[in-house]
């Protein structure tokens, strides 16, 4: 995964004899005698920490990644290890593009919470600055920015197609009622993590759970569908993986769909938006999200007429994800600076919520 990677933050460090010491015992092919362990981090990740891993000795050095939960976090799917590794494990032998799971460890005493390893995905990751292969030369800019949203679209669709009939994907859904419980369990979220008052909020809440639209039927969705969750090939013409899996579900299309459209930045956006690293959707080209909702419509054979109310939770959805980072950064539980400023972020896309529900 072609990203910016960093000396490990002294917060998030990891007891790299201690995890050498289990990988000798869960996965000792790995590890021979006088294998060396050196770590670095991917940062620009505002959930679960993420961790390169160079292993050196034996038939030669390796790469692996490791994904752990933050300190400070008690429960939840979006910070289970165990679980998020057991659906990459199913993903990846159906041909879905994930990256190969390595190991799984659910004992926290190693690491001080539950992780897993998986095989390190060489690619292009388009966050923050845009590569040269995609600005350069210049003229090309708007061709390749449509053809990646487009890109961007058919893989989505493609992962709603995903059979989930079958054992272990179909223990992960819970039945009728997927739109009336992301709206309550979002707005449970929201109310015990806010930190001051924000009137978009609670009325943007109040509108999602007196306007839910019929059910959809139930397929595999991520549910943090994003472009940056992508690896590209260096070409930028093909998805090669789909990462963070940690929120992913049995569930309404729809609700996917809006949860994307939320971290699908635009030219006339709030300048706030920039901050999450996702302005590059924003480039010349690029499409819009109604371009988007149209063509998933189309080849997903789908009604997206009650687009705005997807859009809108979508929003409402993220807006509660950043507070919940912010309320962790409030309290001392995280000291990263780029968390200082998320509560001006929840403020904006509360306002922006607000605006696409009044139409």
């Amino acid at each position: 995964m072609s990203d910016t990677l960093v000396p490990v933050r002294d917060a998030d460090l990891l007891d790299l004899d201690a995890l050498r010491g289990w990988l000798a015992e869960a996965a000792p092919v790995l590890v021979p005698t006088g294998t060396t362990v050196s770590a670095r981090q991917f940062p620009a990740g505002f959930s679960n920490l993420t961790y390169l891993l160079s292993l050196h000795g034996g038939e030669g050095d390796r790469a692996m990644v490791l994904r752990r939960p933050p300190r400070g976090v008690s429960g939840g799917i979006a910070h289970d290890m165990v679980r998020e590794h057991g659906i990459i494990a199913a993903l990846h032998p159906l041909g879905v593009p994930v990256p190969r799971p390595v190991a799984c460890c659910s004992d926290a005493s190693v690491l001080g919470a539950p992780f897993y390893l998986m095989e390190y995905v060489r690619g292009v990751i388009l966050r923050g600055a845009p590569p040269a292969t995609l600005t350069e030369p210049a003229e090309q800019l708007p061709a390749r920015m449509s053809a990646i949203s487009r890109t961007f679209v058919d893989t989505l669709a493609k992962l709603h197609r995903v059979p989930v009939d079958r054992a272990p994907l179909s223990a992960l859904g819970k039945g009728d009622g997927y739109v009336q419980r992301q709206v309550q369990g979002w707005t449970k979220r929201w109310q015990a993590s806010r930190t001051s008052s924000v009137p978009a909020m609670d009325g943007v809440a109040t509108w999602l759970a007196a306007h839910c639209p019929p059910e959809g039927d139930s397929v595999l969705v991520h549910n943090d569908f994003k472009l940056d969750n992508l690896v590209f090939d260096a070409g930028l013409q093909r998805v090669e993986a789909i990462l963070d899996w940690e929120m992913a579900t049995i569930g309404d299309p729809l609700m996917d769909l809006g949860t994307s459209l939320a971290y699908w930045v635009e030219t006339g956006d709030a300048p706030v938006f920039r901050s999450l690293g996702l302005g590059i959707s924003a480039l010349p080209g690029a499409w819009t999200r109604a371009d988007i909702v149209r063509e998933y419509g189309k080849v997903s054979g789908r009604d997206v007429s009650d687009a705005p109310f997807y859009l809108t939770f979508g929003l409402f959805k993220v807006a509660v994800i950043a507070q919940q980072i912010f309320a962790r950064y409030e309290q001392g539980l995280t000291n990263d600076v780029r968390f200082s400023r998320l509560g001006e972020v929840v403020a904006a896309l509360a306002e922006t919520a607000e605006r696409e529900r009044r139409g």
